[in-house]
């Protein structure tokens, strides 16, 4: 199934061109004008040309106010920062701890063992749909998106799997795509971000820490994709009422985003 494809940015982990998505039906998604990835605090805007290429305009940072104060975005050149901070100032253990949970195994083990890594995680997806804070930032995210102006636009958390996979989700399934196409979306950023923790997850392991936590942490598993939609199902009956109702998206926004991103296979 075809997934987002992998732009070859130097600085950037986790870049990845949301155009070319099937969306069923002989749709498919536009090129070059909405990307993902994980933080730009290593971004060299001068001499990664991969990066520069794209034209950015727009840069939509979804991490929280003490994880942009430790690893601040370098912007494209040219582009203008807009924040939608999804977690907030409690985030709880969660994907914007995730480094300071592979740096300490003791602690990592009290908070997480025993299985109850995954089971957190779920439950921080489950946040992310569920909590006002969450809602507002990501209506801010859709409504940027949706600006022809503010395109092309890259999104981010600090890995690019966790909030911004969720971001992901609603821009694919807002644009038609099936949960299928969605979920091969969501699951293909793992060997990217496996690749990027490589190095931290060797040292969590080298100092006694437990693999299923590392493995738990550093993944996009199905298992938190299906909180997160099961939630919206439970709680507004599915995509149109989480949109309407949770997320208060004018349907005007939702149209355009459709009739901006998608065209002809």
């Amino acid at each position: 199934m075809q997934t987002a494809r992998a732009v070859p940015a130097s600085t950037v982990v986790n870049l990845r061109d949301l155009g070319g998505i099937a969306l069923g039906r002989d749709l498919r998604l536009r090129q070059g004008i909405l990307l993902r990835s994980g933080q730009l605090s290593e971004l060299d805007a001068e001499h990664d040309m991969a990066v520069a290429a794209l034209g950015i305009r727009t840069v939509v940072d979804l991490r929280t106010a003490d994880e942009r104060r430790w690893a601040p975005d370098r912007l494209p050149t040219g582009a203008r920062l807009f924040v939608a901070d999804v977690l907030g100032d409690n985030p709880g253990v969660s994907p914007a701890r995730l480094k300071a949970l592979l740096s300490d195994p003791d602690g990592a083990a009290r908070l997480l063992g025993g299985g109850r890594a995954e089971e957190l995680f779920a439950q921080t997806y489950r946040k992310m749909v569920l909590s006002p804070g969450a809602a507002a930032a990501y209506r801010a995210f859709l409504d940027t998106a949706a600006d022809p102006h503010a395109r092309p636009l890259l999104f981010h958390c600090a890995t690019g799997k966790d909030r911004t996979g969720w971001a992901t989700a609603l821009l694919l399934m807002t644009a038609g795509a099936s949960r299928e196409v969605v979920r091969a979306e969501f699951l293909a950023v793992n060997h990217a971000v496996r690749a990027a923790f490589g190095p931290a997850v060797r040292r969590f392991l080298d100092e006694g820490g437990d693999p299923d936590i590392a493995s738990a942490v550093i993944e996009a598993r199905p298992r938190y994709l299906e909180a997160a939609l099961d939630a919206v199902d439970e709680r507004w009956g599915g995509l149109d009422g989480y949109l309407t109702k949770a997320l208060r998206l004018p349907p005007a926004v939702a149209e355009r985003l459709r009739a901006d991103l998608v065209l002809p296979a």
